[in-house]
């Protein structure tokens, strides 16, 4: 009688795999209810973990939760297939996940994967550069360590000015602003990539001012000298702005610059690649 009686509770304790609960036994909407929470690396991860967490990893309530809230006008002005709005929210995100090329090439536009942040890029073709076409002065470079695969070399000049200007539907939020530089001219030497620092001047004499004003008002400046390794990319803070709020349609415009203008003295040996735009909480971060 002992040996049923104890049979008979094991029985009841579930000790029977086949009465065990298991994670395919949780409802899908409870499993997309906890997805909703996760980043997207994490949704994606435990879509495979079975058919029940692939099917609610799809839900288009989870997905809209991670696209920035005027995603419809940011497809409008980024990509030139209107389709895209048609697709799952999850497609949609992975779509702007990728790095999209806008405005003739001179700009790219990116959500950062893991908290759907927006990033873009500008290259230097997109901005205002002061002797641009004259050879004495710059030179375009192939190089494989830009995302637009060429950067503008400054040999020498007297009155060095970039400038740019931007229109863009930014979701709410911090953003921050960098200019991309190099001192020293890359090159490739039996395969591999070095620097020649020869031309290198005039940085460490004065400071190089950079700026940053928005359509609202908003305006920051700061100055510092140009003290990276040569051979080393880097990303000078031009400033900071704020998105309070946005409504359908609307677009903050930017205008930024990064000058010395000091004509006592010449200054060469740069390299500039692109302005970088990117959520302020991610700007260490900023290339995916």
């Amino acid at each position: 009688m002992g040996a049923n009686f104890s049979g008979a509770g094991s029985d009841f304790d579930g000790d029977d795999p086949a009465v065990r609960p298991r994670l395919g036994d949780i409802p899908e909407s409870c499993v997309a209810l906890v997805l909703l929470y996760l980043d997207p690396p994490e949704i994606c991860c435990l879509a495979r973990t079975n058919r029940a967490f692939r099917s609610a990893s799809s839900a288009d309530f989870i997905w809209e939760s991670k696209l920035p809230r005027n995603y419809r006008d940011i497809v409008e002005r980024v990509l030139d297939n209107p389709k895209v709005l048609s697709l799952e929210k999850k497609d949609v995100y992975a779509r702007l996940c990728r790095p999209n090329r806008f405005d003739v090439g001179s700009k790219e536009f990116w959500l950062d994967k893991k908290t759907g942040g927006v990033c873009i890029s500008i290259s230097f073709k997109g901005l205002i550069i002061t002797g641009i076409d004259d050879r004495r002065y710059w030179n375009y470079i192939p190089s494989d360590e830009s995302r637009f695969h060429t950067v503008a070399y400054l040999q020498q000049i007297w009155w060095f000015e970039v400038d740019g200007e931007f229109e863009f539907p930014f979701p709410a939020g911090t953003y921050s602003v960098f200019f991309r530089v190099q001192l020293g001219r890359p090159l490739r030497r039996l395969g591999r990539r070095v620097c020649n620092p020869e031309h290198i001047h005039g940085w460490d004499i004065k400071p190089v001012r950079f700026q940053l004003t928005t359509s609202d008002g908003q305006r920051s400046s700061l100055q510092r000298h140009l003290e990276n390794s040569p051979g080393c990319w880097a990303n000078y803070h031009a400033g900071d702005f704020v998105v309070k709020g946005h409504h359908q349609g609307s677009s903050t415009k930017i205008k930024f610059s990064m000058t010395q203008i000091d004509c006592t003295h010449t200054k060469g040996g740069l390299c500039l690649d692109s302005v970088l735009i990117c959520p302020s909480s991610s700007a260490g971060k900023p290339i995916p």
